[in-house]
């Protein structure tokens, strides 16, 4: 079938009229190059669900592909036994998120499933939340988290609140494939609207599981914070007053949500410029923190002293803060995490668990004995209070952070105090990447195939052995080369045409330099790190 009798056949079947009149007036003018973008294949559902470019057509996220999508969801939960049983669904702000959550719940409701939909734009902790709490068989987010304004997208939880793993996606993705035209599957009104009582619900246990009546003091905090013009800033200041905290004091530009993303120029916290009017409000309210939540709230980033702290500092910081307050069970992280983590478990001596990259990995990670109590990823995710949302969590990290900032405060102390405090104890883990954007993916197939056949045998100096994870289980496209203070993992991204070099070196603290020697030290070795890799993966 040629491109344009596919679009002629997809635009007959599409359900929404500005979706099938967009693909007809590209087949009325004769482009069939961007017909080739939007017919090159569908969206796969991968990590959690769909992800894509708002656009008509099978390769993006529009009306008809989220009723496949819903179509197929349905289909497959039948087949696991869920058949009847209760779904939810949650959306953002973002372009057309409401349309699709009730696109979502119509096709799963003339399914045969009890669908209930959150009255709002809210952050995606509360859909993980609500999952469990209203003993659901699955839940639906509709978000593209960080991704740029142009996109959207759809994740699915199982009845856990996890999202999901395999072979679940490639399940459901084989039952989406098997839905008919988008326009005869059926739908219905037969849904309910949930009230705000399920983030009142969220919002109480995020704060019972944190205690924050342990932090004497913690009013007296200031907080610098912004959504960045996402869903994350009723729900993070209601979490803040009722844990007694005052309110923060947010970027006036990013407080309401704005699909358009107007002040940045990629809503991600750690895009370069992200945090420049966050970090300009800290300056002028001498704000002892600053959090950024991303669009939809469950990620965070943490400035303090005019710095914006890495993922695998904050990762330590929030670690370190629940092993001092005595909490025992598994800590995880994600194989492309720091290994700082793995030290403080090992001196308080409790579990630690390392996993694949995402957080469908690391939610999993506890055992029966000791459940999982802390896990991150050094992409600005943390679940700091897993038996609530069992998925990466910004709001309640970011009321951790500040619990924890308060603390400090009281002893005339920082978050920066505090990882020198650690560098000092355990060593300066400085952690870096090397990325390296393409054009052509078989770039990066190229330079997985030259590691592997002769992989560096020497790093900073220092012996290195490779392990090649794809022999592993799960198994995982990447290589780890690691030698005495010196651990590198490469690995193609899993959203982006990019190849990624997570790089570490452990400087000891000396007592004579001390701890700013070791960062100078550090930044030195992750650089000489860096070409040392480009040069391994001839890139």
């Amino acid at each position: 079938m040629s491109v344009l009798d596919a679009a002629r056949a997809w635009a007959a079947a599409d359900p929404h009229p500005g979706d099938r009149a967009e693909v007809e007036a590209l087949v009325a003018a004769g482009d069939t190059a961007e017909l080739g973008r939007r017919f090159a294949g569908p969206l796969t559902f991968g990590t959690a669900g769909l992800r894509g470019p708002l656009r008509a057509g099978p390769a993006g996220m529009n009306a008809a592909v989220v009723t496949r999508a819903a179509a197929g969801l349905g289909v497959w939960l039948a087949r696991a036994g869920h058949e009847g049983g209760g779904v939810v669904v949650g959306f953002d702000a973002r372009h057309r998120s409401d349309e699709f959550a009730r696109v979502t719940a119509a096709v799963l409701s003339a399914a045969g499933f009890t669908v209930s939909v959150l009255p709002r734009p809210l952050p995606t902790p509360v859909l993980s939340f609500a999952v469990r709490h209203l003993g659901c068989a699955a839940g639906v987010m509709v978000t593209a988290s960080h991704n740029p304004p142009q996109d959207n997208g759809y994740k699915v939880y199982l009845a856990d609140g996890a999202q999901l793993v395999p072979p679940a996606d490639r399940e459901i993705e084989d039952a989406i494939a098997a839905v008919g035209p988008a326009r005869e599957v059926p739908a219905s009104d037969d849904w309910t609207t949930l009230g705000d009582d399920v983030e009142a619900d969220y919002v109480a246990a995020v704060v019972a599981a944190l205690a924050p009546e342990r932090v004497p003091g913690r009013d007296r905090l200031v907080v610098a914070y912004t959504a960045m013009h996402g869903v994350g800033a009723a729900t993070t200041r209601a979490v803040f007053a009722a844990a007694g905290l005052a309110p923060p004091v947010s970027v006036p530009e990013q407080d309401v949500p704005d699909p358009a993303f107007p002040t940045v120029a990629f809503p991600n916290p750690e895009e370069p410029g992200a945090v420049d009017l966050l970090l300009a409000l800290a300056e002028r309210t001498g704000a002892a923190v600053a959090i950024a939540e991303d669009p939809d709230a469950d990620r965070c980033s943490v400035v303090c002293d005019g710095r914006q702290l890495t993922g695998d500092e904050v990762g330590a910081l929030l670690a370190d803060w629940l092993l001092r307050r005595g909490v025992r069970g598994t800590y995880a992280a994600s194989l492309v995490s720091g290994s700082l983590l793995s030290a403080l478990t090992q001196a308080h001596g409790v579990r630690f668990a390392e996993t694949p990259t995402g957080f469908k990995w690391i939610i999993r990670a506890g055992t029966d004995a000791e459940p999982l109590v802390f896990g991150y990823e050094e992409a600005l995710g943390y679940a700091v209070t897993p038996g609530v949302a069992r998925d990466k969590d910004g709001i309640s990290a970011a009321l951790a952070v500040a619990l924890l900032a308060a603390e400090l405060q009281a002893t005339g102390r920082t978050l920066v105090d505090r990882l020198d405090e650690l560098a000092v104890e355990h060593g300066l883990f400085a952690t870096g990447q090397l990325s390296v954007r393409v054009e052509d993916l078989s770039l990066i197939s190229d330079a997985m195939a030259r590691l592997r056949a002769a992989p560096p045998a020497r790093l900073l100096g220092r012996e290195v052995t490779a392990a090649d994870l794809l022999h592993e289980e799960p198994p995982v496209d990447a290589v780890r080369l690691l030698g005495d203070g010196v651990r590198v993992v490469v690995r193609p991204s899993g959203t982006e045409p990019k190849l990624k070099a997570y790089l570490e070196t452990v400087v000891p603290v000396h007592d004579d330099a001390g701890v700013i020697a070791a960062r100078g030290r550090g930044l030195d070795e992750l650089d000489q790190l860096r070409g040392e890799m480009a040069h391994a993966l001839g890139l």
